[in-house]
């Protein structure tokens, strides 16, 4: 494997294809009827739109609503209302957050613990099945870029934006409180 850099004209080459795929991706965990598939698999009986929010309160809980609405592209209101339902199904409970006492967090009851854990065993199955003819160093591979793909995404914000001129300028701000 080669280690020298890429030039630009090679990564424009291969933009469109990683477009589609990352597109192709998307789309299948975005799919209404994967969701009720993975629902299925995990033997839940969920209304579709809570499912997201449930795996995502389970793995990343406690979670602000706000961050949680963020995290899923939807409105603050809305992802309030869905959270609210988790909270009457038992499945989740809201708290104060410990760290600002404006807003509420998110967290998995023991019972919607169980509910992730089934969701987790559907993907395991759904994995297994998946990577079955893959060998380890292909699979190994793919975690690791996976994980240099989104660890990117998060922190490069799109060249020229407001977040990427704020992003700058803290950098700058750290690095001139370090050089005096």
């Amino acid at each position: 494997m080669s280690t020298s850099r890429l030039d630009d004209k090679h990564i424009v080459g291969a933009l469109p294809e990683m477009l589609s795929s990352i597109l192709d991706i998307v789309g299948v965990f975005n799919s209404p009827e994967r969701d009720a598939a993975m629902l299925e698999s995990a033997g839940l009986k969920l209304e579709r739109a809570l499912f997201p929010l449930l795996v995502l309160i389970g793995n990343l809980g406690p979670i602000g609503v706000s961050d949680l609405a963020e995290r899923v592209g939807r409105d603050y209101s809305t992802v309030s209302r869905q959270t609210a339902r988790l909270e009457a199904l038992g499945l989740v409970t809201r708290r104060r957050s410990p760290n600002d006492k404006r807003s509420r967090e998110a967290i998995v009851t023991k019972r919607g613990r169980l509910a992730t854990e089934a969701v987790d065993g559907a993907r395991e199955r759904l994995a297994l099945e998946l990577f079955s003819g893959w060998n380890g160093k292909d699979f190994d591979q793919l975690v690791r870029l996976l994980r240099t793909l989104a660890d990117g995404l998060v922190d490069t914000p799109a060249p020229g934006s407001r977040l990427a001129d704020e992003r700058k300028a803290k950098v700058l701000k750290a690095r001139s409180t370090l050089t005096a």
